[in-house]
């Protein structure tokens, strides 16, 4: 199944997506807004993959392909992360890469809408949640765009080589 946007759709994970995985995972300009801090191996994200198999309440965790919906050969366009899914309180964490080269063509904002609807209408979700740096004036724009609200910031939160910065907390309530 397919999660179906206006200009992008967000599909299961499948094998052959490994090489676009491992180019986005290591990509070390990433780094300081996906909290990342260490190459990851082929083999690493092969389990990540595998493990897509089982259900979200089972891994607590899913990440979608977003697509785009091009009436030709489809394009990889990026990925959408739910993460510390919680289903007592029905809520989730999200993460969102576009390709550099696609970047400015509204696939982030169709993907966190199509995103919102599945996480509402399938998971019954009540809300979802980010965590931006302060300094992420694009993401910050993105998110709030799609309806996020800026719910708190947390001071000298994460450290990079370039110093420190505030997080900011956002959140939608579906």
């Amino acid at each position: 199944m397919n999660i179906e946007g206006a200009i992008c759709r967000l599909r299961a994970l499948e094998p052959d997506d490994l090489d676009t995985m491992y180019r986005w995972e290591n990509d070390t300009q990433l780094w300081r807004v996906s909290g990342t801090t260490t190459p990851f191996s082929r083999h690493t994200l092969m389990r990540l993959i595998d493990e897509q198999r089982f259900d979200i309440y089972a891994t607590r965790q899913q990440r979608l392909v977003i697509e785009t919906a091009d009436s030709g050969q489809p394009q990889r366009a990026g990925a959408v992360d739910l993460f510390e899914f919680d289903p007592q309180n029905l809520r989730a964490g999200v993460g969102i890469v576009v390709a550099p080269e696609l970047r400015g063509r509204g696939y982030a904002t169709d993907a966190l809408a199509a995103l919102g609807r599945y996480c509402r209408d399938t998971l019954h979700l009540h809300q979802l949640w980010c965590e931006i740096t302060a300094d992420n004036t694009a993401s910050l724009r993105l998110f709030a765009a799609a309806g996020y609200e800026q719910c708190g910031r947390r001071r000298d939160w994460l450290l990079s080589p370039d110093g420190w910065y505030d997080a900011i907390l956002m959140q939608k309530i579906l």
